[in-house]
């Protein structure tokens, strides 16, 4: 017998005490910010887009993409990062900053994630900037690869890294049907 929607159950959690912040450093595809904008909806999770943006988000673009789900995001714009530190310090005064890069030689699974902390990622060409990098290196992991694949799209690094975030502090251990 075929399910229906209102009949379809889906495994849900409680979200954190404090949310993990997902910070995106010159976002340059609109798909990658915009599954990772999902991903921060599925987990009520605060996306930060800083500096220049490679597309538009003003209510008629999101639009026209398709993105219906943008209202459940709490997006927040910053002119550039040190305007996010200022903003995080207010907002997540105890939270730590992971900054993902594909040249890190610490593991994203090593760190002992807390909610509040936030979790950055850089541009899709280059990732985040040697200057960024430099300020914040005992807080630079990478996600492992096998193979020759230099580095994961966007939006898969950020799903990783977040539900892993998630799963530490312990997101997923109360999730029901509902």
């Amino acid at each position: 017998m075929p399910r229906t929607t209102n009949e379809t159950k889906r495994l849900r959690a409680s979200p954190p005490a404090r949310p993990f912040h997902v910070v995106l450093v010159e976002p340059e595809i609109p798909p990658n910010t915009g599954s990772i904008a999902r991903l921060c909806a599925a987990t009520q999770s605060p996306l930060h887009l800083v500096g220049k943006l490679g597309f538009r988000i003003d209510e008629h673009a999101v639009r026209r993409a398709g993105v219906d789900y943008w209202h459940l995001v709490d997006v927040q714009t910053h002119p550039d990062f040190d305007a996010f530190l200022a903003r995080f310090a207010e907002v997540s005064p105890e939270g730590a900053l992971h900054l993902f890069t594909g040249t890190a030689t610490a593991s994203y699974s090593e760190p002992r994630y807390a909610g509040g902390d936030a979790l950055v990622f850089g541009k899709e060409s280059v990732g985040l900037s040697d200057e960024l990098l430099a300020r914040f290196p005992d807080r630079q992991v990478a996600i492992p690869t096998i193979g020759a694949v230099r580095s994961l799209n966007l939006a898969n690094a950020a799903g990783i890294a977040l539900f892993e975030a998630l799963r530490q502090v312990g997101t997923w251990e109360n999730a029901t049907l509902g």
